[in-house]
């Protein structure tokens, strides 16, 4: 533990000009005691830390010292790729992985170019999760991780909805995906004729590698991206279980693009009939699905002599076509299903007299 840290604080030092005892003991997690400590093992150790007395003072290396630590591991740098997301890297159990490659790669740089990453994670930020709600990572989304890294074939306990049965398969997990807060794994399943399937990562069960034995996914290792219980390391990961041949041609993000654009339209099994205005007609990709909304439009005649359009919308279903087109105001009007434009009336009605109202 201990000769983690000190060579933690080496590449630390090497990273930027000079360091204060507690900007180090911050970012290592213990006492400027301990601190001070390190410094002077350090420096019986024959590194060259040279220490700047007075308020202002800090820590700093003497002669251009480098050391040569810098090589990434596998895990630290498949983790690099991942750290403009840094939600999903602590997600998936990879924080500390992450935090070790990115400092590496700064300890290696020119010392002109050691503020790049700083600079970058100023200027850019990815926000996964969407609006008003508060994400929480799948219990089992570590383990279903750390199988996609090493290829390992998972054994699953499912259910495709709440309050579904339950199903078990083997799948052999390809890839995971982040959609709008939500983890899915996407995965071949050979019962299913090699058949790729999705699954939302909150619905596991159960995730174990296929004989793994205790050590699988269910007991997974204590540290992911390091040392013995690694991915593919001790007894203790889940690189002991049954691997899979992974298909070299297969594409995560064009397979997403397809299988997300597939879905979207299978959901919309119902249409409706609408005028919209001029205004109404450019708001409607933003109160209903997008896709149908240019399909809409790629599809509606000309305007007529007051430049209101007429469309035929496919949507989820009448519920839903309500709540969303409500949303138009007096910019939309339903012509069918009638028994919709009739509830549509029924809402106006009730905003008429609402309105009309003396206060």
């Amino acid at each position: 533990m201990r000769a983690a840290r000190l060579i933690h604080l080496v590449l630390l030092l090497q990273s930027r000009p000079s360091m204060t005892a507690a900007e180090l003991a911050e970012r290592l997690e213990v006492s400027e005691r301990t601190v001070a400590r390190d410094v002077q093992a350090l420096g019986e150790a024959g590194v060259p830390v040279y220490a700047d007395r007075g308020r202002t003072g800090g820590y700093r290396l003497v002669g251009g010292y480098r050391t040569r630590l810098t090589g990434l591991g596998r895990t630290e740098a498949e983790a690099l790729f991942l750290s403009g997301v840094p939600g999903a890297l602590r997600d998936m159990g990879l924080a500390d992985a992450g935090s070790a490659a990115r400092l590496k790669v700064s300890a290696a740089l020119l010392p002109e170019l050691r503020g790049a990453p700083e600079s970058a994670a100023q200027r850019f930020h990815l926000d996964a999760p969407g609006w008003w709600r508060e994400p929480d990572a799948p219990e089992l989304l570590p383990a279903v991780a750390e199988a996609v890294w090493a290829d390992r074939t998972l054994a699953v306990t499912y259910r495709r909805r709440p309050g579904a049965e339950a199903v078990e398969r083997e799948v052999e997990p390809y890839g995971l995906v982040l959609k709008a807060g939500v983890w899915y794994l996407v995965a071949r399943v050979p019962e299913a004729g090699g058949a790729y399937r999705v699954y939302r990562v909150e619905r596991f069960e159960r995730a174990s590698a296929v004989g793994g034995g205790a050590g699988g996914a269910e007991g997974r290792a204590e540290a992911v991206g390091g040392g013995a219980g690694a991915i593919g390391g001790g007894a203790g990961a889940i690189g002991g279980g049954a691997g899979f041949e992974r298909d070299e041609e297969f594409d995560l993000p064009g397979f997403w693009a397809e299988r997300a654009a597939a879905f979207a339209r299978s959901i919309l099994r119902d249409e409706v009939t609408l005028r919209l205005s001029p205004d109404g007609l450019r708001r409607l990709p933003h109160v209903t699905d997008r896709l149908a909304a240019e399909d809409a439009v790629a599809g509606a005649g000309e305007p007529d002599e007051r430049g209101w359009t007429a469309v035929r919308l496919r949507v989820e279903s009448a519920d839903v076509a309500y709540t969303q087109l409500l949303a138009l105001g007096p910019d939309a009007e339903l012509l069918g299903p009638p028994e919709l434009r009739a509830r549509f009336a029924a809402a106006a009605a009730r905003s008429a007299e609402l309105y009309g109202r003396s206060r």
